[in-house]
């Protein structure tokens, strides 16, 4: 007579059957799996559910606008962020982490169903591109940084390189997902239906984040014997801005960034100007500022970022994790820099809309998988404080920094010095250079600040 299993003891197989399983992207231990997984798709539903109105940005907007008009609007972002980032600063002062992603989620949930109104109202697509294009701003860098900040705050540093690569796996396959069903269901559900889907997929990440936030203290209370835990209180009353300012490897990251955006909205710029002028030759002069126009460019669109992610994809699954064990994380911050001054130098001898198209999936992807997993890999080395508020304002404030110093370079490219796409190259190959130098410093500041913690014993 076979004896029967005790409790619990399925589970536990289970555990190491799947960890064992995802050896082939990283190690993550049985008693880390639960909690990582459910990391995992709450990254894949944050990113999913962005790429449902993303490719809705680009139509609105470019249906009654010129591809200029987009790099300008990155000045009204950034100063909406200023106010967005001071607001989060003082919302993670007074509430714990679980309902400060609440709130803020909630209030993005209001503001999609507030676009649909207005389009109901009859606001023309004129105003409606604009209002929304800014508003996705504040949106597509706010909901993914608070994310990483909670997930910096579970993780020691020894867990999060090793743990980043799978969360971001998630992240990745979202990125791969969601345009594929966004070129499905535009054409179906139009551009204000996309908005209650993202809505909606918001609605479920609230839930996830107080299941994992409820597993987190419970781990860390049969763990530690706190009760109650650092984690259910709110942060320090200091400002994400003053952080930054005060701390030099802060600050080099805030700027790297800064410059990195700079670049990848330019190269947008690039493509999104060549992609304009394509299809008003496909469907005529007469198309502009019309529906068929609109979802003609986010269709295309939606192409690009499927691309994008399908390449984004390949890279988390087979490089990330093993490029983190072969050159650490300061390391990892070197590739996608050297891969654009290929891309952008290659340009400059010759641009077109296949080139490009190739050039900024392979830039982007490379950015969605290494070089995000990378910049949250950066803060597991600071404290709490710095892993919500500065990271946020740096994912925020300093990420529309760029896009406003792209905003005047492409005015003045465009209005004064009449750059060629060649011309516009060149400038991003200079920008690449000295994006290089920016990553060695902070890899000297990194190694500096790891020397300088104390050692902590590991989670589980």
């Amino acid at each position: 007579m076979k004896a029967q299993n005790s409790p619990g003891t399925e589970p536990r197989a289970a555990a190491k059957t799947v960890s064992g399983a995802l050896r082939v992207l990283t190690v993550i231990r049985p008693k880390e799996l639960a909690k990582a997984l459910l990391l995992t798709l709450n990254s894949f539903l944050i990113i999913f559910g962005y790429y449902q109105i993303k490719a809705v940005r680009e139509g609105l907007l470019l249906a009654a606008h010129s591809a200029s008009v987009k790099s300008y609007l990155a000045i009204p972002q950034a100063f909406l962020l200023i106010f967005v980032v001071k607001g989060f600063a003082k919302i993670a002062s007074k509430v714990p982490r679980h309902l400060l992603i609440t709130w803020v989620s909630l209030f993005c949930i209001s503001n999609l169903f507030i676009f649909d109104v207005l389009n109901l109202a009859g606001v023309p697509i004129s105003i409606l591109g604009i209002a929304f294009f800014i508003w996705i701003g504040m949106y597509n860098l706010m909901i993914p940084a608070q994310f990483w900040g909670f997930a910096n705050d579970i993780y020691d540093e020894e867990q999060g390189k090793r743990i980043f690569p799978l969360i971001a796996l998630g992240a990745s396959l979202g990125g791969v997902v969601g345009p594929l069903v966004a070129r499905e269901l535009i054409p179906v559900f139009g551009p204000y239906g996309m908005m209650m889907a993202t809505a909606a997929v918001l609605a479920l990440t609230i839930l996830l984040t107080w299941k994992i936030h409820g597993l987190d203290l419970r781990e860390h209370r049969e763990r530690t014997g706190e009760l109650p835990t650092a984690k259910e209180r709110p942060l320090d009353p200091a400002g994400g801005f003053h952080l930054i300012f005060k701390s030099r490897y802060l600050l080099l990251i805030a700027l790297m960034i800064g410059l990195y955006n700079f670049i990848n909205a330019l190269g947008i710029f690039m493509f999104s100007d060549l992609q304009r002028k394509m299809a008003l030759r496909e469907l005529g002069a007469a198309a502009a500022g019309g529906a068929g126009l609109a979802n003609y460019i986010s269709i295309a669109f939606a192409g690009l970022e499927s691309q994008t992610n399908i390449i984004g994809l390949l890279i988390q699954l087979f490089l990330v994790s093993r490029i983190f064990r072969w050159v650490g994380v300061t390391g990892a911050l070197l590739f996608l820099p050297v891969i654009a001054l290929g891309g952008y130098g290659y340009a400059a001898f010759g641009a077109s809309l296949v080139l490009l198209k190739w050039i900024k999936s392979i830039e982007d992807g490379t950015d969605y998988s290494l070089m995000k997993t990378t910049r949250s890999a950066l803060f597991l080395v600071t404290n709490r404080e710095e892993k919500y508020k500065a990271l946020a304002a740096i994912e925020t404030f300093f990420v529309r920094g760029g896009d406003t110093l792209c905003a005047a370079v492409v005015w003045l490219g465009t209005a004064v010095l009449a750059f060629s796409i060649e011309g516009f190259a060149v400038v991003n190959a200079v920008g690449v250079c000295l994006w290089i130098f920016l990553c060695v410093q902070i890899a000297k500041e990194h190694r500096k600040k790891r020397a300088a913690r104390p050692k902590e014993p590991s989670p589980g």
